[in-house]
């Protein structure tokens, strides 16, 4: 009688087991879906995207072997992230990875179960992603970003190199649920500068192009890159027009530095697109989204491209060169 009791507490317990337990199964095989606005990328290995698959196979998870990544594109049309979120509810993926805030807006309104780990997202607390970053509740967590806030600092950088500039565009997507925001605190930063803030939108690449030679017309003397996915693998194209048109720009992350652009100011995606991958890898050992503090960026870094600067005309100062955490040379 003992022992069938026994037997039966021990079954009850493998019933409820913990998610951890589960976690530690061999053979288990990991399911994460990934949701992203723009295009398939045509390499992984040259783009920030490819950081989140090294990042997972260092953690232990090889694509082939334990994990299985459902990657979904939404070609820059928005109308196509509610399907393809649906999609990975159908695939019962365990996770949810996204690429900015629309693509975790399309996740959240066809799962309340699924754990989502977000990237990029702007204001989560704002636009209802999740309750706090401290305590998100529900089932987003991941890693926010605070461009809005960067605005103004990238502005100042931009006068510090051009000190006469009084006209600069700011170059955001109608897709984000922020950029009312956004603009607001770049053009109260202007106001403050008496430099005039020329609001431009873009969601594809022809868009951007078409941008550039509106700001040619409107005779902008700089450009302010926001952070979205497109502005993202769009980089080179933005360096080559900003280069045609004379057109000096300041953009969120070094890659655009890389690019071509003249300068960048903000955080690391390749370091958060780690930390999201560490995200996963907690929710894979059974915690909960809930309980996951929502991350912000700590560590912002500065990037001129020296060649760039050389190429338009423009004398770097003293103060930029040494506040400068890498000049490309």
């Amino acid at each position: 009688m003992n022992r069938r009791r026994d037997s039966l507490i021990v079954l009850g317990a493998m019933a409820i087991a913990p998610l951890a337990a589960l976690a530690q199964q061999p053979g288990k095989v990991w399911r994460v879906g990934f949701l992203a606005p723009r295009s398939r990328p045509d390499s992984f290995d040259s783009d920030t995207y490819g950081v989140f698959q090294t990042s997972m196979r260092e953690l232990g998870y090889v694509e082939g072997k334990n994990l299985v990544i459902e990657w979904r594109f939404a070609d820059n049309k928005l109308d196509r992230l509610p399907e393809l979120a649906a999609e990975m509810v159908r695939l019962k993926v365990d996770v949810i990875v996204t690429s900015s805030s629309p693509s975790t807006r399309a996740a959240q309104k066809v799962t309340t179960t699924i754990p989502i780990v977000m990237m990029g997202a702007g204001d989560p607390v704002g636009t209802g992603l999740v309750k706090s970053l401290a305590r998100p509740g529900g089932n987003i967590t991941g890693v926010s970003n605070i461009t809005g806030e960067l605005g103004p600092k990238r502005l100042e950088l931009m006068l510090e190199l051009m000190p006469k500039l009084t006209r600069a565009a700011f170059l955001m997507s109608v897709a984000d649920p922020v950029r009312t925001r956004l603009l607001e605190i770049i053009q109260a930063a202007g106001q403050k500068r008496r430099v005039e803030i020329l609001p431009v939108n873009a969601w594809t690449p022809q868009e951007i192009d078409s941008a550039f030679t509106l700001l040619s017309q409107q005779k902008a003397g700089a450009l302010i890159v926001s952070l979205n996915p497109l502005f993202i693998q769009q980089r080179n194209r933005i360096a080559e027009l900003s280069a045609r048109h004379w057109l000096p720009c300041i953009t969120p992350d070094r890659i655009f530095a890389e690019a071509g652009c003249l300068m960048s100011y903000g955080s690391s995606l390749a370091d958060d697109w780690r930390r999201t991958a560490t995200y996963v890898e907690r929710i894979f050992k059974g915690a909960k989204p809930a309980d996951l503090p929502v991350e912000q960026p700590t560590k912002f870094e500065l990037v001129i491209n020296g060649k760039t600067a050389k190429a338009l005309g423009l004398t770097i100062p003293q103060s930029l060169l040494t506040s400068a955490d890498k000049v490309i040379e």
